[in-house]
């Protein structure tokens, strides 16, 4: 019998087991991070989960928490070094998770051109200087709609792309997670106009989408974005699909990971998508979730 939504529900979000992938961690290589590589290559061979991506930040604001945090060279040196001593075990990729501002997007190509990264995630975040901040979204969401409140996250998402530069689009609509106090997941699933030009944006370029599982154990409650956006983008066409946990603690690693799978069978992907230029057939989604 199939699973149905209800059943979802009733089961608390926990660590994973037994699925090909998670695509999306970080280390104490990230600021806001102090978890060394190793303890989420060993909880992957313990948890069954044969491949990990390390997404570790890297901003392009000046003073920006991982403008300057770890260099490239030293990235890829630890990164590497571990994916040696850890073959044959776990395959580990050496990512990188970009924070988009289309103020800095020649800064953020360049970068790109310049260095080589198994794996590459360009994500919106709130900047101390935007209207997400702690400091200043209550002024700013004050009096405003839902798409007025979201529409600065919302294009800069578009740019990014638009900008044809990521293997995969995070965390899509994070905002979220800021806006909690305001709107309400429901609020969002009631206005999908917001995520129509961004989801139909994203199957024509060919990015991948990634089912973020961290909203799971945060305010927003649900994946980034939530299981109607990721049918909805399957509806129009979308066909590389990924799920990552957006770890920085060690109990997070693939925290979420059997739930979002599951939305991403529901919506009727079979297998996960990792590099964009590579087609694979071992990121396959267990038979467990087909039933």
């Amino acid at each position: 019998m199939a699973k149905t939504i209800e059943d979802t529900a009733e089961r608390a979000p926990g660590q994973a087991r037994d699925l090909p992938l998670d695509a999306h961690l970080h280390t104490d290589l990230s600021p806001d991070s102090l978890v060394p590589l190793e303890l989420y290559a060993a909880q992957a061979a313990e948890r069954g989960i044969p491949e990990i991506a390390i997404t570790d930040h890297l901003d392009f604001m000046p003073g920006a928490p991982a403008y300057d945090y770890a260099d490239y060279g030293k990235r890829e040196m630890i990164v590497r070094d571990a994916a040696e001593r850890w073959a044959g075990r776990v395959t580990i990729r050496f990512g990188v998770e970009l924070t988009y501002e289309s103020r800095y997007e020649d800064q953020i190509r360049e970068h790109l051109a310049a260095h080589s990264y198994d794996y590459t995630i360009g994500s919106v975040h709130a900047q101390s200087d935007g209207p997400y901040d702690l400091g200043r979204i209550a002024a700013f969401v004050n009096g405003k709609t839902i798409a007025e409140a979201t529409a600065f996250y919302f294009e800069e998402v578009m740019a990014a792309i638009r900008s044809d530069l990521f293997d995969t689009l995070g965390h899509l609509d994070m905002c979220k997670r800021w806006l909690r106090p305001w709107f309400s997941p429901e609020a969002f699933a009631a206005a999908p106009e917001l995520y129509e030009p961004l989801l139909a944006a994203l199957v024509e370029s060919g990015m991948t989408l990634e089912v973020n599982s961290s909203g799971l154990r945060q305010e927003a409650g649900e994946t980034y974005p939530a299981a109607w956006a990721v049918a909805r983008y399957r509806e129009l066409g979308g066909k590389r699909v990924t799920v990552g946990s957006d770890a920085h603690l060690p109990q997070s690693f693939a925290f979420g990971l059997e739930e979002a799978c599951e939305i991403v069978a529901r919506a009727g992907f079979s297998r996960l998508s990792l590099q964009r230029a590579v087609e694979r057939g071992d990121l396959v989604i267990p038979e467990r979730f087909s039933r």
